[in-house]
């Protein structure tokens, strides 16, 4: 079996597809570098793209699609429903097959100092590639977004990068590396536009509040449906799947009066995550078998 790595970095923009596809072209570039799936969500401003490469091209695919978004987006006037901090907000590395999880910490490191050195960009490594315990979580390196670290990052030294100077970069913020397992992102849209009611839920079920083990979840409104949305990150799914979270979802809801809309999943899946028989799936938007992460690689 080919050595292969995923990465999966997430861009703050969501509203100009031609941007998006352009980040993508950059990863293209690379040889092996090949593009799986691409997920734009307007509401959040936010994309998500897929890629997998050999573990020794996969940095230089990684560096060049953050050039590209520090080129291309500008975090001086993005708005979106989702916490960032930079035009590339998040860079997690994945293995696949014939890599180990020690393997994608080395890149997450390799691409962070190049990030930081070439690009001028301030770098947190966060899950697996942390340097340090207070950034395991990514919703703590994250917390406050760009706003807050502007204000911070050169006068508190809890907030200083890992890599490069205290300075956030003027148009493209800073960035969180990572290295990581399989984690599921899966959205579960309310029939609300109360917030309060997503939020509330999200508080509930998930792991840091004493909910569902190994799920992290926050609550946003979608603009352009009116409607409200949990939004999940399910990052031991073999422990806590889509149906488990979907099913304790529609219990809080039912208790407030709430029924749930559709589900959505962000990127890929692995084939054995799916129920086809549950619930969840018959509510998923938009599914289709190149969802499926065994799929996509097989094209590759």
């Amino acid at each position: 079996m080919r050595a292969l790595v995923e990465c999966v970095p997430n861009f703050s923009e969501g509203r100009r597809p031609a941007t998006v596809q352009s980040i993508a072209e950059a990863m293209r570039t690379v040889e092996t570098a090949c593009v799986l799936d691409t997920h734009i969500d307007p509401d959040h401003n936010r994309s998500v793209i897929t890629f997998v490469a050999a573990p020794e091209r996969i940095v230089e695919a990684a560096v060049r699609a953050v050039q590209r978004a520090s080129e291309l987006i500008d975090m001086r006037t993005h708005t979106g429903e989702h916490p960032r901090l930079g035009a590339t907000d998040v860079l997690p590395f994945v293995p696949i097959s014939g890599v180990t999880i020690d393997d994608c910490v080395a890149l997450a490191h390799e691409a962070g100092r190049r990030i930081a050195h070439e690009l001028s960009i301030p770098v947190y490594y966060y899950e697996r590639a942390a340097m340090r315990p207070e950034r395991v979580n990514l919703e703590d390196v994250r917390r406050g977004a760009l706003e807050l670290l502007r204000e911070q990052i050169s006068r508190n030294p809890e907030r200083a990068p890992d890599e490069g100077l205290p300075v956030v970069h003027e148009t493209a913020g800073a960035i969180a590396v990572g290295a990581r397992p399989f984690l599921i992102a899966f959205n579960v849209v309310l029939r609300s536009d109360d917030i309060t009611i997503a939020r509330r839920i999200a508080k509930t079920i998930r792991a840091r509040s004493g909910g569902l083990p190994f799920v992290k979840a926050l609550g946003f409104r979608l603009a352009t449906r009116n409607l409200v949305q949990v939004s999940l990150n399910l990052v031991n799914y073999e422990v806590t799947g889509m149906e488990t979270a979907y099913d304790a979802i529609k219990r809080d809801a039912a208790a407030l009066g709430v029924e749930l809309d559709s589900t959505e999943i962000v990127g890929l899946v692995p084939r054995a995550a799916l129920n086809r028989e549950a619930e969840y799936f018959r509510k998923l938007q938009d599914f289709s078998e190149s969802k499926i992460l065994e799929n996509q690689v097989a094209k590759c």
